[in-house]
Protein backbone atom coordinates (compact mmCIF):
# COMPACT_ATOMS: atom_id res chain seq x y z
CA UNK A 1 0.00 0.00 0.00
CA UNK A 2 2.56 2.20 0.77
CA UNK A 3 4.59 1.79 -2.10
CA UNK A 4 1.40 2.75 -4.66
CA UNK A 5 0.70 5.87 -2.50
CA UNK A 6 4.42 6.32 -3.61
CA UNK A 7 3.83 5.86 -6.63
CA UNK A 8 1.23 8.09 -7.11
CA UNK A 9 2.78 10.66 -5.91
CA UNK A 10 5.99 10.52 -8.21
CA UNK A 11 3.37 10.82 -10.66
CA UNK A 12 1.94 13.89 -9.35
CA UNK A 13 5.20 15.48 -9.05
CA UNK A 14 5.17 18.66 -11.74
CA UNK A 15 8.16 17.71 -14.66
CA UNK A 16 10.37 20.56 -15.60
CA UNK A 17 8.52 20.64 -19.17
CA UNK A 18 5.39 21.95 -17.29
CA UNK A 19 7.44 24.20 -15.22
CA UNK A 20 8.68 25.77 -18.38
CA UNK A 21 5.45 25.70 -19.73
CA UNK A 22 4.07 27.41 -17.13
CA UNK A 23 6.31 30.06 -17.28
CA UNK A 24 6.28 30.53 -20.56
CA UNK A 25 2.03 31.52 -20.12
CA UNK A 26 2.47 33.55 -17.07
CA UNK A 27 5.05 36.09 -19.58
CA UNK A 28 2.88 35.43 -22.10
CA UNK A 29 0.14 37.34 -20.07
CA UNK A 30 1.92 39.32 -18.28
CA UNK A 31 1.85 42.47 -20.84
CA UNK A 32 -2.13 42.24 -21.38
CA UNK A 33 -2.25 41.68 -17.21
CA UNK A 34 -0.20 44.78 -17.05
CA UNK A 35 -2.01 46.70 -19.37
CA UNK A 36 -5.54 46.47 -17.73
CA UNK A 37 -4.38 46.76 -13.72
CA UNK A 38 -2.43 49.93 -15.14
CA UNK A 39 -5.15 51.53 -17.84
CA UNK A 40 -8.06 49.97 -16.28
CA UNK A 41 -8.21 48.55 -13.11
CA UNK A 42 -6.40 50.90 -10.96
CA UNK A 43 -7.31 53.95 -12.43
CA UNK A 44 -10.79 52.56 -11.62
CA UNK A 45 -9.83 51.98 -7.88
CA UNK A 46 -8.88 55.94 -7.97
CA UNK A 47 -11.75 57.24 -9.51
CA UNK A 48 -13.56 55.24 -6.61
CA UNK A 49 -11.65 56.67 -3.77
CA UNK A 50 -11.79 60.21 -5.33
CA UNK A 51 -15.75 60.04 -5.51
CA UNK A 52 -15.82 60.22 -1.60
CA UNK A 53 -12.98 63.60 -1.38
CA UNK A 54 -13.04 66.67 -2.58
CA UNK A 55 -10.13 66.67 -4.72
CA UNK A 56 -8.17 69.74 -6.56
CA UNK A 57 -6.15 70.23 -9.79
CA UNK A 58 -3.07 68.90 -8.09
CA UNK A 59 -5.01 65.48 -7.12
CA UNK A 60 -4.74 66.51 -3.43
CA UNK A 61 -7.70 64.36 -1.67
CA UNK A 62 -9.73 66.01 1.38
CA UNK A 63 -12.17 63.38 2.75
CA UNK A 64 -15.85 63.94 2.41
CA UNK A 65 -17.93 61.06 2.69
CA UNK A 66 -20.67 60.86 0.87
CA UNK A 67 -21.11 64.62 0.05
CA UNK A 68 -20.53 64.27 -3.58
CA UNK A 69 -22.81 61.74 -4.07
CA UNK A 70 -26.02 64.04 -2.11
CA UNK A 71 -24.89 67.04 -3.92
CA UNK A 72 -25.44 64.55 -7.26
CA UNK A 73 -28.89 63.17 -6.09
CA UNK A 74 -29.96 66.59 -6.15
CA UNK A 75 -28.87 68.05 -8.80
CA UNK A 76 -30.99 68.51 -11.75
CA UNK A 77 -28.15 69.06 -14.14
CA UNK A 78 -27.36 65.42 -13.57
CA UNK A 79 -30.60 64.01 -14.35
CA UNK A 80 -31.46 66.48 -17.08
CA UNK A 81 -28.30 65.28 -18.84
CA UNK A 82 -29.00 61.42 -18.25
CA UNK A 83 -31.87 62.11 -19.98
CA UNK A 84 -30.94 63.05 -22.55
CA UNK A 85 -28.66 59.95 -22.50
CA UNK A 86 -31.20 57.77 -22.42
CA UNK A 87 -33.05 59.58 -25.63
CA UNK A 88 -30.20 58.84 -27.44
CA UNK A 89 -29.96 55.00 -26.23
CA UNK A 90 -33.49 54.26 -26.83
CA UNK A 91 -33.18 56.03 -30.25
CA UNK A 92 -30.09 54.75 -31.73
CA UNK A 93 -29.91 51.16 -30.33
CA UNK A 94 -32.95 49.78 -31.42
CA UNK A 95 -33.14 51.92 -35.14
CA UNK A 96 -29.31 50.85 -35.17
CA UNK A 97 -29.95 46.90 -34.85
CA UNK A 98 -32.65 46.70 -37.20
CA UNK A 99 -30.56 48.67 -39.83
CA UNK A 100 -27.79 46.44 -39.05
CA UNK A 101 -29.73 43.04 -39.34
CA UNK A 102 -31.60 44.50 -43.03
CA UNK A 103 -28.07 45.45 -44.32
CA UNK A 104 -26.24 42.54 -43.12
CA UNK A 105 -28.93 40.14 -44.83
CA UNK A 106 -28.39 42.00 -47.95
CA UNK A 107 -25.07 42.09 -48.02
CA UNK A 108 -25.15 38.19 -47.06
CA UNK A 109 -26.90 37.31 -50.40
CA UNK A 110 -25.46 36.56 -53.56
CA UNK A 111 -25.40 40.03 -55.43
CA UNK A 112 -22.46 42.10 -57.21
CA UNK A 113 -19.53 43.74 -55.50
CA UNK A 114 -20.52 42.65 -52.43
CA UNK A 115 -17.12 43.09 -50.92
CA UNK A 116 -17.22 46.98 -52.42
CA UNK A 117 -20.34 47.58 -50.39
CA UNK A 118 -19.15 45.89 -47.16
CA UNK A 119 -16.54 48.22 -47.51
CA UNK A 120 -18.24 50.92 -47.89
CA UNK A 121 -20.43 50.46 -44.98
CA UNK A 122 -17.90 49.89 -42.76
CA UNK A 123 -15.69 52.55 -43.58
CA UNK A 124 -17.46 55.06 -41.21
CA UNK A 125 -16.78 52.83 -37.94
CA UNK A 126 -13.13 53.12 -38.17
CA UNK A 127 -13.30 57.15 -39.74
CA UNK A 128 -11.94 59.01 -36.30
CA UNK A 129 -15.30 60.28 -34.29
CA UNK A 130 -14.08 63.87 -34.53
CA UNK A 131 -13.46 63.64 -38.16
CA UNK A 132 -16.93 62.75 -38.70
CA UNK A 133 -18.41 65.14 -36.45
CA UNK A 134 -16.65 68.14 -38.27
CA UNK A 135 -18.23 67.15 -41.70
CA UNK A 136 -21.56 66.61 -40.58
CA UNK A 137 -21.54 69.37 -38.72
CA UNK A 138 -20.40 71.23 -41.90
CA UNK A 139 -23.38 69.50 -43.94
CA UNK A 140 -25.61 70.80 -41.02
CA UNK A 141 -24.23 74.28 -40.96
CA UNK A 142 -26.83 77.16 -40.72
CA UNK A 143 -25.39 79.34 -42.95
CA UNK A 144 -23.32 76.87 -44.94
CA UNK A 145 -24.50 74.06 -44.77
CA UNK A 146 -24.64 71.83 -48.07
CA UNK A 147 -28.37 70.22 -46.92
CA UNK A 148 -29.34 74.30 -46.09
CA UNK A 149 -28.04 75.25 -49.30
CA UNK A 150 -30.17 72.66 -51.39
CA UNK A 151 -33.18 73.75 -49.60
CA UNK A 152 -32.55 77.76 -49.82
CA UNK A 153 -31.70 76.83 -53.66
CA UNK A 154 -35.45 74.76 -53.52
CA UNK A 155 -37.02 77.95 -52.05
CA UNK A 156 -37.54 76.92 -48.75
CA UNK A 157 -35.77 78.84 -45.31
CA UNK A 158 -32.31 77.49 -43.99
CA UNK A 159 -33.14 75.68 -40.54
CA UNK A 160 -30.87 75.90 -37.72
CA UNK A 161 -30.08 71.87 -37.57
CA UNK A 162 -27.87 71.87 -34.53
CA UNK A 163 -28.90 75.53 -32.78
CA UNK A 164 -32.37 74.59 -32.56
CA UNK A 165 -32.59 72.35 -28.95
CA UNK A 166 -35.88 70.53 -31.24
CA UNK A 167 -33.80 69.08 -33.40
CA UNK A 168 -29.98 69.29 -32.54
CA UNK A 169 -30.15 66.00 -30.18
CA UNK A 170 -31.76 64.10 -33.49
CA UNK A 171 -29.23 65.11 -35.65
CA UNK A 172 -26.66 63.83 -33.25
CA UNK A 173 -28.33 60.59 -32.81
CA UNK A 174 -28.65 60.14 -37.26
CA UNK A 175 -24.58 60.82 -36.98
CA UNK A 176 -24.66 58.35 -33.95
CA UNK A 177 -26.53 55.71 -36.12
CA UNK A 178 -24.37 56.48 -39.46
CA UNK A 179 -20.64 55.81 -37.33
CA UNK A 180 -22.24 52.05 -35.28
CA UNK A 181 -24.68 50.97 -38.16
CA UNK A 182 -21.29 49.09 -40.03
CA UNK A 183 -19.80 47.73 -37.35
CA UNK A 184 -22.58 45.93 -36.01
CA UNK A 185 -23.46 44.93 -39.84
CA UNK A 186 -19.87 43.34 -39.72
CA UNK A 187 -20.40 41.33 -36.49
CA UNK A 188 -24.26 39.92 -37.76
CA UNK A 189 -23.12 39.22 -41.47
CA UNK A 190 -20.22 36.92 -39.56
CA UNK A 191 -23.39 35.33 -37.68
CA UNK A 192 -24.89 34.78 -40.56
CA UNK A 193 -22.65 33.38 -42.47
CA UNK A 194 -21.69 30.81 -39.44
CA UNK A 195 -25.63 29.76 -39.64
CA UNK A 196 -25.04 25.87 -41.98
CA UNK A 197 -26.65 25.98 -45.35
CA UNK A 198 -28.36 23.09 -44.64
CA UNK A 199 -30.87 24.47 -42.26
CA UNK A 200 -32.29 26.76 -45.49
CA UNK A 201 -31.92 23.79 -47.66
CA UNK A 202 -34.26 21.56 -45.39
CA UNK A 203 -36.61 24.71 -45.25
CA UNK A 204 -36.76 25.24 -49.09
CA UNK A 205 -37.62 21.43 -49.57
CA UNK A 206 -40.63 21.78 -46.86
CA UNK A 207 -41.71 24.85 -48.92
CA UNK A 208 -40.79 27.35 -46.63
CA UNK A 209 -39.91 30.84 -48.46
CA UNK A 210 -37.09 33.68 -48.09
CA UNK A 211 -39.11 35.39 -45.46
CA UNK A 212 -40.19 32.59 -43.79
CA UNK A 213 -36.27 30.71 -43.94
CA UNK A 214 -35.12 34.77 -42.49
CA UNK A 215 -37.70 34.80 -39.45
CA UNK A 216 -37.67 30.88 -38.54
CA UNK A 217 -33.82 30.32 -39.12
CA UNK A 218 -32.04 33.23 -39.46
CA UNK A 219 -33.27 35.42 -36.65
CA UNK A 220 -33.04 32.46 -33.95
CA UNK A 221 -30.05 31.56 -35.09
CA UNK A 222 -28.61 35.38 -34.68
CA UNK A 223 -29.92 35.84 -31.55
CA UNK A 224 -26.25 35.37 -30.25
CA UNK A 225 -24.64 38.20 -32.14
CA UNK A 226 -27.94 40.09 -31.79
CA UNK A 227 -27.96 39.96 -28.09
CA UNK A 228 -24.10 41.01 -28.30
CA UNK A 229 -24.51 43.90 -30.34
CA UNK A 230 -27.53 45.28 -28.37
CA UNK A 231 -24.67 44.89 -25.41
CA UNK A 232 -22.28 46.99 -26.77
CA UNK A 233 -24.29 49.44 -28.51
CA UNK A 234 -26.37 49.95 -25.26
CA UNK A 235 -23.02 50.57 -23.32
CA UNK A 236 -21.43 53.06 -26.01
CA UNK A 237 -24.88 54.67 -26.56
CA UNK A 238 -24.47 55.39 -22.30
CA UNK A 239 -20.72 56.70 -22.82
CA UNK A 240 -21.30 58.88 -26.28
CA UNK A 241 -18.89 61.96 -25.82
CA UNK A 242 -16.70 62.55 -28.58
CA UNK A 243 -19.95 63.12 -31.64
CA UNK A 244 -21.80 65.47 -28.86
CA UNK A 245 -18.77 67.56 -27.82
CA UNK A 246 -17.47 68.83 -31.67
CA UNK A 247 -21.03 69.44 -33.31
CA UNK A 248 -22.37 71.36 -29.88
CA UNK A 249 -20.34 73.59 -28.80
CA UNK A 250 -20.91 75.58 -25.40
CA UNK A 251 -22.11 78.87 -27.06
CA UNK A 252 -24.77 76.62 -28.87
CA UNK A 253 -28.31 77.21 -27.48
CA UNK A 254 -29.12 73.78 -27.95
CA UNK A 255 -26.24 72.94 -25.97
CA UNK A 256 -28.66 71.57 -22.56
CA UNK A 257 -30.81 69.64 -24.70
CA UNK A 258 -27.76 67.99 -26.03
CA UNK A 259 -25.58 67.77 -22.80
CA UNK A 260 -24.74 63.47 -22.00
CA UNK A 261 -23.58 62.53 -18.87
CA UNK A 262 -20.49 61.58 -20.02
CA UNK A 263 -19.77 65.42 -21.29
CA UNK A 264 -21.12 66.88 -17.79
CA UNK A 265 -18.42 64.36 -16.41
CA UNK A 266 -16.26 66.42 -18.34
CA UNK A 267 -16.71 69.54 -17.56
CA UNK A 268 -16.94 69.15 -14.15
CA UNK A 269 -13.76 67.05 -14.05
CA UNK A 270 -11.67 69.42 -16.49
CA UNK A 271 -13.50 72.53 -17.17
CA UNK A 272 -13.96 73.15 -13.35
CA UNK A 273 -11.77 71.38 -11.32
CA UNK A 274 -14.11 69.64 -9.58
CA UNK A 275 -12.28 66.25 -9.80
CA UNK A 276 -14.52 64.38 -6.95
CA UNK A 277 -17.77 65.03 -7.81
CA UNK A 278 -16.91 64.40 -11.37
CA UNK A 279 -15.56 60.99 -10.10
CA UNK A 280 -19.06 60.46 -8.19
CA UNK A 281 -21.14 61.02 -11.65
CA UNK A 282 -18.72 57.95 -13.49
CA UNK A 283 -19.46 55.77 -10.51
CA UNK A 284 -22.97 56.86 -11.26
CA UNK A 285 -22.96 56.02 -15.15
CA UNK A 286 -21.10 52.79 -14.19
CA UNK A 287 -24.05 51.22 -12.41
CA UNK A 288 -26.65 52.40 -14.45
CA UNK A 289 -24.74 50.19 -17.32
CA UNK A 290 -23.81 47.24 -14.90
CA UNK A 291 -27.76 47.61 -13.93
CA UNK A 292 -28.88 47.56 -17.40
CA UNK A 293 -26.31 44.87 -18.40
CA UNK A 294 -27.30 42.60 -15.61
CA UNK A 295 -31.15 43.15 -16.55
CA UNK A 296 -30.21 41.80 -20.05
CA UNK A 297 -28.21 39.16 -18.78
CA UNK A 298 -30.82 37.68 -16.73
CA UNK A 299 -33.54 38.33 -19.63
CA UNK A 300 -31.28 36.62 -22.62
CA UNK A 301 -32.28 33.30 -20.97
CA UNK A 302 -35.92 33.51 -22.81
CA UNK A 303 -34.60 34.81 -26.11
CA UNK A 304 -31.34 34.11 -27.08
CA UNK A 305 -30.53 30.54 -28.28
CA UNK A 306 -27.36 29.07 -27.95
Amino acid sequence: MDKQQTMVIKKKKVTARQKKDWVAGYVLIAPVTLGLLVFYIWPFIQNFWFSFNDVNKFNVTHFIGFDNYKQLMGDKEVWSTFLNTLKYVVFTVPIGLFLSICIAALLNAKIRGTSIYRTLYFLPSVTMAAAVAMVWKWVFNEKMGILNSVIAGLGGERVGWLTNPKTALFIVMLVGLWMSVGYNMIILLAGMQGIPKTYYEAASIDGAGGLAQFFKITIPLLTPSIFFVMITSIISGFQVFDVVYMMVLKSNPAYESTQTVVMLFYRQAFDYGYKGYAAAISILIFIAIMIVTIFQLIGQKKWVNY
